[in-house]
């Protein structure tokens, strides 16, 4: 006889309101929750075709996240209202696709080197697409997973999860998107402040993907292989942490916010289960 954990879910997606109640609870909750409950997310399973998904960006005029996959060139709509309904649109050939973010109706797809392709929709089903180079010197590693816009700085932000030799920083690059320019160390992120935190001498932190949070105007970012999300200021001054439950966060690639400040984290398939969006309600009105 099979047993099932006694769990249920009240879902009005309108407003984002989530409610759940897991009665077996194994593991007890060690972040704050008085804003989000990590241990309790709404979850929303998502198909084979998105086994690998990677970035998201929240679309508040119909409650839906457009998200992208590792590899293939799509952009995919998840309509969280309708069960998970998904469109798809091809904006490329198969490339190493990492995070994406919107801004004036213009898409920004990281690549993990850390070009940037500008997609946009026109009439009909066209898409207008273009790639910006970035500035590569000579054969120093760059590994990108991270962007979002920064409507106080004006321009797109890129996280560095392996650049050069850093060992106890992250460095912030910025992206003018009317000269289309790359500029290094907008900021940079202490990761020893983060270490002294966990208790730890060092710690390499490894940015899977960030997004503002409109509530708080911090900015959240999501770390997979350090299994937490890291809070700062929006010049990347350690602000507090939350630690990821690796049962429920197998591999996190991507995390959105909406205006009311529910928390959404992609997460990609991972030895066993299906791939999923798993939303976290915000249980605090304000700061």
């Amino acid at each position: 006889m099979r047993l099932y954990r006694q769990f249920t879910c009240a879902v009005i997606i309108a407003g984002l309101f989530l409610a759940c109640n897991n009665n077996n609870k194994e593991q007890v909750q060690q972040n704050d929750t008085s804003r989000y409950d990590l241990l309790n997310p709404f979850n929303i399973k998502l198909p084979s075709l998105l086994a690998e998904i990677s970035g998201i960006y929240y679309y508040p005029k119909d409650t839906s996240v457009f998200a992208i996959e590792d590899e293939a060139g799509y952009f995919y709509k998840i309509y969280l209202e309708r069960k998970g309904a998904i469109e798809k649109w091809q904006f490329s050939k198969r490339e190493d696709f990492e995070d994406l973010a919107l801004h004036d109706s213009i898409f920004y797809v990281l690549i993990s080197n850390g070009d940037i392709k500008s997609v946009k929709f026109g009439q009909g089903d066209t898409i207008i697409t273009n790639k910006t180079k970035f500035p590569k010197e000579g054969n120093k590693p760059y590994d990108f997973e991270t962007i979002y816009y920064d409507d106080s700085l004006r321009q797109l932000i890129l996280l560095c999860k392996d650049c050069e030799d850093e060992k106890n920083t992250v460095t912030a690059w910025g992206f003018d998107i009317d000269t289309q320019s790359y500029t290094k160390g907008i900021f940079t992120i202490d990761a020893l402040a983060i270490a002294e935190k966990v208790g730890k001498k060092k710690m390499k932190l490894k940015p899977s993907s960030a997004a503002i949070n409109p509530v708080t105007n911090e900015l959240y970012i999501l770390a997979s292989l350090n299994k937490m999300i890291v809070v700062t200021d929006r010049q990347g001054k350690f602000i507090s942490l939350y630690h990821l439950d690796p049962a429920i966060y197998k591999q996190p690639e991507g995390i959105a916010f909406t205006p009311a400040g529910d928390m959404i984290i992609s997460n990609e398939w991972h030895e066993s289960g299906l791939a999923n969006i798993l939303v976290i309600k915000n249980k605090k009105k304000g700061l």
